[in-house]
This record gives structure tokens, C-alpha cells and sequence, in this order.
């Protein structure tokens, strides 16, 4: 389908759509994840949640003056205690998490635009610690970690996966910090 022939129909949609004015700025959490396969296992971390024990990718939110880059590395040493280079961007995704309310707790509904990445997983820090949550990291097959979608912290576990065994990847260009964030 031309790129002509798109707008026209998306014109039409939005035309035709109720558009209410926008009263509150929304802003998604931003989130980077590493994905780090080796000999045909991924490493994902086993963390504390409010939902109990759940897996997910060495991930974590971008911090403020650093670079999706930056951060990706940061939470994998943090979450894994090995340095990590992202050498390739693997996608970006958007996903919506809706927690119940509880005891002491109002609901929550979090969308997350996470930043994936691929990269070359270095050496353990000799005397680091996992991060305050994180129990414990483990080396799962793809099919261990399709038939443990149950425990997944987000869908995005699985999809990235997915995607990386695809072979989807994307040079890091794509993605430019400009030097203000660090100031």
C-alpha cells in the first residue's frame, strides 16, 4: 500500500472521529531491556514484584541525564552483575500494565515504552551485588521461557525474544541523545 493511499484512509479515520481535546499530559514510562542470548539461552532475572516472584529481561527505567544506551547497560550490571555493550537496537515496543488495587495501594495503569536492546554481555564485577529485588538470574531455552509466559513480569519477554530469534535488528543510529539530556 502507498504511503498516499494510507494517509487518505487514516484522514478519513480521523475526520470522522470523535477527537476530544487533550486536558492532561500523558507520558509514558520509559524503559530500556537488554536481551542477551548465549549458546542458545536467554538471561533473564527472577525479581520480586507485587504480583510475587516473575521473570523478565535484565531491564529498567531511563534515568534522568542518561542515554537509552547508558541505561541499558546500568540495569543489565545492575540486574546481573556483568557489564553489558548494546551493540543493536532490537525494537521498540509499547505495552499497558494494569494492577488492581491493593491494601495500601491505589491501581495503577502504566503504559511502558521500553527500548530493546542486543549486545555483548562482558565479565561479572567481582564483588557486586544483584539489585535490591532481584533474587536471582537464569539461563532459559526459548521454549522454557514460552512455557513460563505465567510468571513473565510483561508480554514484552516473550516478544523480544521472538524478535531476536527472527533476527530482527536495527543500528544504534537510529536512536540520537542529544547532549542537553546530559547537561
Amino acid at each position: 500500500m502507498s504511503f498516499d493511499r494510507f494517509w487518505q484512509g487514516h484522514r478519513k479515520a480521523l475526520n470522522t472521529a470523535k477527537i476530544k481535546p487533550m486536558t492532561i499530559r500523558w507520558k509514558p514510562s520509559v524503559t530500556v531491556a537488554a536481551i542477551i542470548e548465549h549458546e542458545g539461552r536467554y538471561l533473564l532475572v527472577e525479581e520480586e514484584t507485587p504480583e510475587g516472584l516473575r521473570l523478565n529481561n535484565p531491564a529498567g527505567h531511563l534515568d534522568p541525564g542518561e542515554s537509552p544506551l547508558q541505561a541499558c547497560a546500568r540495569e543489565a550490571l545492575e540486574e546481573t552483575t556483568r557489564l553489558f555493550t548494546p551493540t543493536e537496537l532490537l525494537g521498540v515496543y509499547l505495552s499497558r500494565f494494569q494492577r488492581p488495587a491493593r491494601p495500601g495501594h491505589e491501581a495503577e495503569d502504566i503504559t511502558y515504552l521500553r527500548f530493546a536492546f542486543c549486545g555483548k554481555l562482558g565479565d561479572q564485577v567481582a564483588g557486586r551485588q544483584l539489585d535490591q529485588g532481584i533474587v536471582r538470574t537464569l539461563w532459559l531455552t526459548p521454549q522454557e521461557i514460552r512455557d513460563s509466559a505465567q510468571r513473565h513480569r510483561s508480554p514484552l519477554v516473550v516478544r523480544c525474544m521472538e524478535d531476536h530469534l527472527r533476527g530482527q535488528r536495527y543500528p544504534l543510529a537510529l536512536i540520537d541523545t542529544d547532549p542537553s539530556v546530559m547537561a
